[in-house]
């Protein structure tokens, strides 16, 4: 098999669009959630609340021509490409479309103003407001398909629509089809448009926080006074290579992808199952061909939920006891769905490479169901480790665990 590191990271997210931000974000515990007054008009929906990419927009260079398949959330995914690419110096466009580089890339669904507009036209019996890009925007590979055509590339394309695994997976799989030789470069990650469709859905199983009249205190993962999730946007692709090729173009290394599992629940599409859980852990773990006892810290999946919460943390204390350090950056940035995954796992790499790891903020009281773990708060935590596991957990009984591997 194979070795494959990631040589390039980018991303956007409510905390903004580089490391350097986002981690002055993370060290000053701001919380980018707000009141959303644009979902006022949505009189039945109980959660305001959300974490918005205000500063993003498409930057002015892209063309109209360019524009016209690209819904928000394929902005984001083809965004995030072109930064993780500028980050790993791979600007050869000539090998990018030689078909040595593929993509896999994954939402929770296209770009919903589309998905509506389609809606329209089954209701009204009319379909004079929709054209041919319009199904593009709304296709549930429509990230996947977008970076691919923008950059140009010519390798497989992978496309990941599992929910809260959505990233997760594109990363995992784009491993996968390094490590078994079919690519040698691939750009994975995920990416999610904000929704009031989203907030209604999580609204509907009382799973959606209400503390509207105070945003920076939601979401509390882990917390005894947890009221439901918020949910966010952005992106995060990263740049996948096969290791003695990214070291015979001098490419700076970030960090290893060491190993990768997914499973599924089997059980119930919205109630995790913690039996499931611990064993996509225990498959990452023998991926890696590490020990649990290796493992430095956990990015946890923290999603403010009760049942989440609790089956994670029961599960992940079965496999590592109560000495590993976990947080959650949803505390910051709220849910992003299918960017989560890919955002999560750039966190942890940056993090592991500077030997700081962010808190959860709004963890005051630990909910006594949850596992006793070592929940990383206040300040964060100074750690030097080599190894770390960055999980996720969806909708549908979906898990992933990645392991990924500080590069000397």
């Amino acid at each position: 098999m194979r070795r494959v590191v990631v040589t390039g990271a980018g991303g956007i997210s409510a905390l903004g669009d580089s490391w350097e931000i986002i981690e002055r974000g993370l060290r000053a515990g701001r919380n980018a959630v707000r009141y959303m007054t644009e979902w006022d008009r949505y009189s039945d929906l109980n959660t305001r609340l959300a974490a918005p990419c205000d500063a993003f927009h498409a930057p002015p260079e892209w063309t109209r021509k360019q524009m016209r398949s690209l819904g928000r959330v394929s902005q984001l995914a083809v965004r995030a490409s072109q930064l993780a690419l500028a980050n790993a110096r791979l600007d050869d466009h000539e090998f990018l479309r030689g078909g040595s580089v593929g993509v896999a890339c994954g939402s929770c669904v296209g770009s919903t103003p589309d998905v509506a507009d389609f809606a329209r036209m089954l209701i009204d019996c009319d379909g004079s407001h929709v054209n041919a890009n319009t199904y593009i925007r709304m296709m549930p590979h429509t990230a996947a398909a977008n970076v691919s055509i923008f950059l140009g590339l010519t390798g497989r394309v992978i496309p990941t629509s599992s929910a809260c695994t959505s990233g997760s997976q594109g990363i995992g799989f784009a491993f996968e089809s390094i490590r078994g030789g079919a690519q040698d470069v691939m750009i994975a990650g995920g990416a999610e448009e904000l929704s009031p469709t989203q907030a209604k859905a999580f609204d509907l199983l009382y799973a959606a926080s209400r503390r509207n009249d105070d945003p920076k205190s939601a979401p509390r993962p882990y917390d005894r006074d947890r009221d439901g999730l918020v949910v966010g946007e952005g992106a995060a692709m990263l740049v996948l290579e096969e290791y003695e090729h990214a070291r015979q173009r001098g490419a700076t290394i970030l960090a290893e992808i060491a190993g990768f599992a997914t499973n599924s629940d089997g059980t119930h599409v919205t109630r995790p199952e913690e039996r499931t859980m611990r064993a996509v852990m225990e498959r990452a773990l023998q991926s890696a061909r590490v020990h649990a006892d290796d493992i430095g810290y956990v990015n946890g999946h923290g999603t403010a939920t009760a049942q989440g919460d609790v089956a994670e943390t029961r599960a992940t204390a079965a496999v590592f006891g109560p000495r590993i350090p976990i947080s959650s950056q949803k505390s910051y940035l709220g849910h992003t769905l299918g960017a989560c995954g890919a955002l999560e796992a750039w966190f942890s790499i940056e993090m592991m490479n500077r030997g700081w790891f962010a808190p959860t903020i709004n963890l005051e009281n630990v909910d006594p169901d949850c596992a006793p773990l070592d929940y990383v708060r206040g300040d964060g935590r100074e750690l030097r480790t080599d190894l770390v596991m960055s999980n996720n957990f969806a909708f549908g009984g979906v898990n992933t665990s990645l392991i990924l591997r500080r590069v000397p």
